[in-house]
């Protein structure tokens, strides 16, 4: 299934995607895509649903990101190994974790508001997923059997804030607007192998980010097995999986977003966002 939330900020109903590209109404079958949504009973009960049987939305509606609020917005950091050259560090020896705040969380082609005190703000294409049952030292063979799906993110990043000063990568990652997830949830059945899929970025119509997830560091199955040695994974919580080399603090010489700049993103089997940079 393709899974998404539709309509006004706020106020956005359930819709699945169907083979033929047309949006549906899931409002009659679950109240909206929350953390319970995504926990696996639920997941397999709405797969039963024939999507012919849905209302059709007409129109091309906004969509809100996938899940209405995440319990837990998990990022890992440095896991392609040739960002983390250009980002002048050494390989890590095991997984970066860090969070974004979950009020970070927005939609897919929303604005990205650029604060107040920035001066550095910066682009990521990621992988996300979102976690479909609670995860506790889990092995890494089992570990997949724990996602409900994927999706795009952009790690927005506010890279004064982050390294500059006393550092520290929450304070870089966590303003609103500065995750953008969507379009869609792709749910695990249909995403064949999440380290097999190309993505990419641009900024103002020029290629900035060109990857394949095949080149993390860290696969989603270890990540998934590491994170859960160290803190429980619930459903409905968001893990973003870190970035392919080509952002902006990683250029010669360094450039970064400026209020007017339109980005574009996506990934193979999964979709793509647009986002245009606002200033607060």
């Amino acid at each position: 299934m393709k899974l998404v939330r539709y309509g006004e900020a706020g106020t956005e109903k359930p819709g699945l995607i169907d083979g033929t590209g047309q949006l549906r109404d899931l409002s009659a079958h679950i109240a909206d895509l929350d953390a319970a949504a995504y926990e696996s009973g639920t997941l397999e009960r709405l797969k039963q649903i024939d999507p012919a049987s849905l209302p059709a939305v007409e129109g091309s509606p906004r969509l809100g990101a996938p899940i209405s609020r995440t319990g837990h917005f998990i990022a890992i950091g440095l896991n392609y190994a040739d960002h983390a050259k250009e980002s002048g560090l050494p390989i890590p020896a095991e997984p970066v974790v860090f969070s974004k705040a979950p009020s970070s969380l927005n939609g897919p082609n929303d604005d990205i508001v650029y604060p107040m005190g920035a001066s550095k703000l910066d682009w990521e294409v990621e992988l996300a997923f979102i976690i479909s049952k609670k995860v506790w030292q889990v092995s890494e063979a089992n570990a997949l059997g724990h996602v409900a799906g994927y999706t795009v993110c952009n790690d927005v990043s506010e890279r004064a804030w982050q390294i500059d000063g006393t550092g520290q990568w929450i304070k870089g990652k966590s303003a609103p607007t500065f995750g953008p997830l969507g379009p869609v949830l792709v749910t695990s059945d249909e995403i064949a192998d999440p380290q097999n899929l190309d993505m990419f970025l641009d900024v103002n119509g020029e290629r900035r980010q060109t990857g394949n997830t095949s080149t993390m560091i860290f696969s989603v199955k270890t990540l998934i097995a590491y994170l859960s040695t160290i803190m429980m994974l619930e459903p409905g919580d968001v893990v973003t999986t870190g970035t392919p080399p080509g952002v902006g603090m990683g250029m010669k010489p360094q450039q970064f977003l400026t209020p007017g700049d339109d980005i574009r993103l996506g990934i193979a089997g999964i979709g793509e966002q647009t986002q245009k940079v606002v200033a607060e």
